[in-house]
This record gives structure tokens, C-alpha cells and sequence, in this order.
């Protein structure tokens, strides 16, 4: 049944979906109570609140269950960076590769999960991890701990970074379990994009 423009969808319809509550504060944007940042959404560059302990907590627990339930090897590989740590790290990668290059592999300062202190790359921090059986746990399991699988192979258009087999982000299990099972990327689950403006 097709809507007259400009009706709001009703909640009976079988397509319905609610729009995700977004809201800013002190320029840090969350949507359904999740930061977010990416290259559509930054974060203040004195915004630096260390590696959350609830994350740092839950990553804790996963490596232990990993490694004891199937023998797998996870390690903290890198957590929380600054602005400024931010900065000089994605300056390196322009000066070394260009900034088109650099731009789909690194975040500019200020755009990085990391600063947000809910990101970690797992283990080897380049493509070394890819289709190891760590990885694919990682992948198959992560969510169950509270993190999703940031940046997933075939979707580099979507959230505006190369597939990255090491860099989870931590949610909470309710939101890691919800954008796990519906296959999408944290973008199209919110309906956000991710791109330079």
C-alpha cells in the first residue's frame, strides 16, 4: 500500500522501522546510545577518555574463552589513541602512500574509532591476519562478548575503510547481537553514512 509523500510510516506498516534516535552531545554524536565515529562523524579532539573499562573487560574475557574453549590465540594489538596520536599516525601514512591511499586504510584526527576508547585491533594489525582461525573466530564470535566486526570484506564503500579482520568495536552485547545477526555494517544498521564531507 503506497503512502501519500510526506505521511510518516505507521508502525502497522510491514516495513516499518523506526528511525534511530540520534542526538550530540558537547559534539560527540550517539545514535541509540552508541558514539559514533567515522568519516561522517568526529570527535572533539580533546575528547580522550583512555580505553573503556567495560570494553577492555569484555575484550579480557573473549581472549581467556578463546584461547581455553578452542586453543586460539587473540592479543591486544592497540586500543584507545589520541587526536593527537591520530594525527601523527595518519600523517605518516600521507606522507608515505598519499592521502587517497592513506584515506582508506586510516582515519584522519579526529574521525577515529580509536579516540573513542571502544575500538581494538586484534593481534597482527595488517592483512598477516586475515583467514587465520583466529580471525575467523574473531569474526564468528566477537559479538557475543559486545563487539562487532568493524570494517567487513565487501562493504570498503560503506564504512569508507578497507576490510579489516583485526579491528572490532565494542557496543554492548543487545547492539553487537542486533547488528551481527542482521548482517549489516554499523552505517547501514543506522541508515549513517561515512565520507569526508
Amino acid at each position: 500500500m503506497l503512502r501519500p509523500v510526506g505521511t510518516p510510516p505507521s508502525p502497522d506498516d510491514p516495513d516499518y522501522a523506526p528511525a534511530p534516535i540520534q542526538y550530540n552531545i558537547e559534539g560527540i554524536t550517539y545514535i541509540q546510545g552508541a558514539l559514533i565515529a567515522n568519516k561522517s562523524y568526529s570527535l572533539p579532539s580533546n575528547f580522550n577518555p583512555g580505553l573503556d573499562k567495560t570494553c577492555q573487560t569484555q575484550f579480557n574475557k573473549m581472549v581467556n574463552n578463546a584461547y581455553t574453549k578452542e586453543g586460539l590465540q587473540l592479543k591486544f594489538g592497540s586500543g584507545f589513541r589520541s587526536y593527537n596520536d591520530q594525527y601523527n599516525i595518519y600523517n605518516n601514512f600521507v606522507a608515505r602512500d598519499g592521502q587517497v591511499a592513506a584515506d582508506s586504510y586510516s582515519a584522519r584526527a579526529g574521525y577515529s574509532e580509536h579516540q573513542s576508547g571502544l575500538a581494538i585491533d586484534v593481534n597482527t594489525i595488517d592483512h598477516t591476519f586475515d583467514g587465520t582461525p583466529e580471525a575467523a573466530w574473531l569474526e564468528n564470535h566477537c559479538h557475543e562478548y559486545g563487539f562487532i566486526l568493524r570494517y567487513p570484506q565487501g562493504k570498503e564503500n560503506i564504512t569508507g575503510y578497507q576490510y579489516e579482520s583485526w579491528h572490532i568495536r565494542y557496543l554492548g552485547t543487545d547492539l553487537s547481537y542486533a547488528v551481527h545477526n542482521s548482517g549489516l555494517t554499523l552505517e547501514e544498521y543506522f541508515g549513517i553514512d561515512s565520507y569526508y564531507h
